[in-house]
């Protein structure tokens, strides 16, 4: 999400090295080329020049720490104003009635009934009893979709076949809520034009019978400004509480994210970013400009792994690491766990200076490497050391692999066993990241679709991130002759 933006946003910056403090004569430049930058984005004409001018203001006559460079002193103005546009914090759904109804309402197409579902499940782990109600009677099959959607995440679907008031659908539905406990009710209604009168009259009245607390847009990030300006009639009309963005990985520009806020004064609640059930994620405006400056979100993946990562068993690895009986059954544990957290090449999104890394990443390795793994015997996994030559040649014959790749993990593998009992760094990134991350080879796996010398750059980077962002390597002292 954002790429182009991003992108655009660090080239500009990157201008301003060099530089002992912000001027009139530098700023001209930069200034152009942030509000170049942020139409291509599609965001808002007007609050482009609004956001412009603010950051000229802030920029005027500051002068620049000792410590900190022009261009990163323009980073923090940016980030500060990017997050005030968007949202100083973010903003929660409202869940103090009993039971608390929220409405997905939105234009035909936009991820209504699967944003409904995702959000579903997101309550769900937070321990809330939901209940689907299926009220879009207009769309063939999409009782049905919520049907399936509701059984896959085991949440139960109210739904009333046949029935064309849909009114009389939420209330009843609302009713089997009280009279069974159900703590939040999410009624998915059917897509509607903002021009179609008759059918924005039909929400009204299902928000009237259901008090409806929270009345959330769906709105389909790739539409740019028309999403904004979908908002802003349905705000009209119906009051809404917050919007959810979707498909925001498939834009590269974001126009909407952060012209909605301030069109309409509706937050941004939720944005969905991907096709699965658990791709829905609570919108934080701090960390959203964190990530469109290129400079990560860290606290989001600490999250999102304590979420994913089977603690008890990390700590299981984790002690047998230190006994170096770390094997290659435990190896491929953790490349599942990473594969459960989006893969290295997503992970490494959130990190500064992530997006970089991310390009020089083989989607493909961990592939061959599980596929060499499994080809290996339940002795073998466990006892690398017996894997001779004609094992070897077994393994990669049974994996579509070369005996040299074969040969090159099983030697990067005893080689990381080492270092990381040695070093205990297992330890550390364990205690930082809530649960356990798979260390990478120190040297990669050479000759492996590429991936020579990203176990190295990973280890150093753990290494730095551990002992600090300035630590240096100390230096080897010389014997005395």
């Amino acid at each position: 999400m954002f790429d182009s933006l991003t992108d655009r946003l660090q080239d500009t910056f990157k201008k301003l090295r060099g530089q002992a403090r912000l001027t009139e004569s530098n700023m001209s430049d930069t200034l152009r080329d942030i509000r170049l930058a942020l139409l291509d984005a599609d965001v808002n004409v007007q609050i482009v020049k609004d956001f412009v001018e603010t950051v000229r203001l802030d920029c005027q006559g500051e002068d620049v720490l000792r410590s900190v460079t022009p261009g990163q002193q323009l980073v923090k103005i940016v980030n500060d104003r990017l997050v005030e546009l968007m949202g100083s914090e973010e903003a929660s759904v409202n869940l103090s009635a009993k039971p608390a109804v929220i409405m997905m309402v939105g234009l035909h197409g936009s991820g209504k009934t699967t944003s409904s579902a995702k959000l579903a499940a997101r309550l769900r782990k937070d321990k809330k009893k939901v209940l689907l109600v299926a009220a879009d009677v207009y769309r063939p099959a999409a009782i049905d979709q919520l049907e399936v959607l509701g059984k896959d995440i085991d949440v139960p679907v109210y739904t009333e076949r046949g029935n064309p008031d849909v009114a009389a659908i939420a209330r009843r539905a609302v009713d089997k809520a009280i009279a069974e406990h159900f703590e939040v009710v999410i009624v998915d209604t059917a897509g509607r034009l903002q021009i179609d009168q008759t059918m924005v009259q039909e929400l009204v009245r299902v928000s009237q019978v259901t008090r409806a607390n929270e009345i959330l847009l769906v709105a389909d990030a790739a539409l740019g400004q028309e999403a904004v300006s979908v908002a802003d009639h349905f705000h009209q009309a119906l009051g809404l509480t917050g919007v959810v963005l979707t498909k925001l990985d498939g834009d590269a520009r974001g126009g909407a994210a952060l012209s909605i806020r301030k069109v309409t004064g509706c937050p941004i609640k939720f944005v969905g970013v991907g096709e699965k059930i658990d791709n829905f994620e609570i919108f934080y405006p701090d960390r959203m400009a964190s990530r469109i400056l290129g400079m990560g979100d860290v606290v989001s993946l600490v999250e999102k792994a304590a979420e994913e990562i089977d603690r008890k068993e990390a700590e299981k690895q984790l002690q047998k690491l230190k006994r170096n009986e770390f094997d290659f059954n435990d190896f491929l544990s953790q490349m599942r766990q990473i594969s459960k957290l989006g893969g290295l090449e997503s992970l490494l999104k959130f990190l500064p200076g992530g997006k970089e890394l991310s390009g020089i990443v083989d989607a493909g390795e961990f592939k061959r490497i599980e596929a060499m793994i499994c080809s290996m015997t339940p002795q073998e996994r466990a006892q690398p050391e017996i894997i001779e030559v004609p094992r070897r040649k077994r393994i990669a014959k049974g994996s579509g692999t070369s005996l040299e790749q074969v040969s090159q993990l099983i030697k990067q593998f005893t080689q990381m066993r080492k270092m990381m009992k040695k070093t205990g760094l297992f330890g550390r990134m364990f205690s930082g990241m809530g649960g356990g991350m798979p260390p990478m080879p120190a040297g990669g796996m050479g000759g492996m679709g590429g991936m020579g010398g990203m176990g190295a750059n990973l280890s150093a980077l753990r290494q730095s991130m551990s002992r600090g962002s300035n630590y240096t390597p100390p230096k080897k002292k010389r014997k005395k002759r």
